[in-house]
């Protein structure tokens, strides 16, 4: 017998680099881990959306090795809980939401997903809530549903749904899926809006169990390589680790295609609400709040003559003048300079970063660690300075490095320190070095962060010098 009220379980997907929204978006601190909209990241609002939900239970967060630790704490931050399913690697979205559903089965045979990107704005929530109501009440009778954005323009970044007959479902109109359509020219994009295409959101709700039925009978090797990851999986911290190897034979493919456009039923829930998947500057720009002359200004910013432009300054003054349509974003190691209408094509500069192995694409000067987080303050041929910041109670990895030495000098807090065959209590302003060869380990044992600065000279200074022997982070 049904029960009454399906357990909801949201399916958060955290994966991806975010790469259009480069400087600030990175390999290792993607768009979803920034707050871009306001002071919460894209997956603390993603969470908080959701929990206020009726009747949802604890979230399933799909991400992926490198953000694990990052995942965790913004969920911590924001005094909340979920179930982290670590990816070993990408295979699209169909395969992230496999593992959730049979995760989600293994809590309640008849829970219903609803499957959530991190990294959506969504301006009126209330809608949003009615919509999945509505959704909730047509997957309860085996529908599965994909949520259509009213669109608000003829917009060539977004893919789009093709509605069938419309629905009458307990007041509210819904639709059955035609089919989902790829992203269209300009000319083809005012073709759907007059045709009355809505945008394809990404967003989707489904029974668990209905999912994996559909996607074994039209994706059956999929199917099978995700079950056997699922199966072999391990328990690491507060993280489920999936079969790597199992994992990784999986094709990749998408939700819309791997199961949505195949599965019989499928219904259209409409949702009329600002929405934008942020997915360039310039969309980043049309959802904030602009002054009177089209501008959005973050930071410390001062301008003269300035129209229609979005200027995010970092760390330094940026100052602009006599400017129209422009997308500035300053960091500490990158100046992105861009015409508002072709900010879709940053992902080429972020291409060229990764073919010359630039480090601008994977990190910020800021590194975050699960330990707290080190910057670099200056470097030269044989030497580089960091800061580094230790979380109260952290400890990092116990290790050594063959090709430099270390001079640690303490500028806050106090630090436990293990130098080679000896146990040492630093406070501020003293210091000990650290040989080439010497294991070593730095603590927080306070109540307070501690920060030290960290002075490195030898042949090679690279992050990879490493060999680690003991570590509470499993890496």
């Amino acid at each position: 017998m049904k029960k009454a009220h399906a357990v909801i379980i949201p399916v958060i997907l955290a994966g991806g680099s975010g790469t259009r929204l480069w400087p600030l978006s990175r390999e290792c601190h993607p768009k979803q881990l920034l707050p871009l909209v306001n002071d919460k990241t894209m997956l603390q609002n993603t969470l908080l959306r959701v929990q206020g939900l009726k009747g949802v239970a604890v979230p399933i967060v799909v991400c992926t090795e490198e953000h694990r630790f990052l995942v965790a704490e913004q969920v911590r931050a924001i005094g909340g809980a979920a179930t982290i399913i670590i990816e070993p690697v990408g295979r699209d979205t169909a395969p992230a939401v496999a593992v959730a559903a049979l995760e989600a089965v293994r809590q309640d045979k008849e829970a219903v997903l609803l499957v959530l990107p991190a990294d959506h704005v969504i301006g009126n929530e209330g809608k949003f809530a009615e919509a999945v109501a509505r959704g909730v009440s047509c997957a309860a009778h085996g529908h599965p549903v994909t949520f259509g954005i009213v669109p608000q323009s003829p917009h060539t970044g977004y893919g789009y749904i093709k509605n069938g007959a419309e629905l009458e479902w307990e007041g509210s109109p819904v639709f059955a899926m035609d089919c989902f359509v790829e992203k269209p020219s300009l000319e083809k994009a005012r073709q759907y809006l007059a045709e009355g295409y809505l945008w394809n959101s990404g967003m989707f709700l489904f029974p668990a169990a209905r999912f994996l039925a559909t996607l074994t009978e039209f994706e059956p090797v999929m199917a099978d390589c995700v079950a056997r990851a699922y199966a072999a999986r391990t328990h690491d911290l507060d993280f489920t680790r999936l079969d790597s190897a199992a994992f990784s034979a999986s094709p990749a493919n998408s939700v819309d295609y791997a199961v949505m456009e195949r599965a019989k039923d499928t219904v259209v829930v409409p949702l009329d609400c600002a929405w934008s998947d942020v997915g360039s500057w310039e969309a980043l720009w049309e959802i904030g709040e602009q002054d009177g002359k089209g501008n959005i200004f973050i930071g410390n910013v001062l301008a003269e003559d300035v129209t229609g432009s979005y200027v995010h300054a970092g760390d330094s003054l940026v100052a602009a003048i006599g400017l129209s349509n422009l997308i500035i974003v300053e960091t500490k190691d990158a100046l992105l300079v861009a015409s508002k209408d072709r900010t879709q094509e940053v992902k080429t500069i972020v291409k060229r970063l990764q073919m010359e192995k630039r480090e601008e694409v994977r990190l910020h000067k800021k590194v975050f660690r699960p330990w707290g987080s080190y910057e670099c303050v200056d470097c030269g041929e044989r030497f580089q300075a960091k800061r580094i910041m230790v979380n109260p109670g952290a400890t990092l990895s116990l290790q050594r490095h063959f090709h430099r030495a270390e001079h640690w000098v303490v500028v806050k807090g106090t630090a436990h320190i293990i130098n080679g065959d000896q146990a040492i209590i630093l406070t501020e302003n003293q210091s000990t070095y650290i040989p080439l060869g010497a294991k070593h380990r730095l603590e927080n044992p306070g109540t307070i962060p501690l920060e030290i600065i960290e002075i490195q000279t030898g042949s090679y200074l690279g992050e990879d010098d490493i060999e680690r022997f003991e570590d509470l982070y499993g890496r």
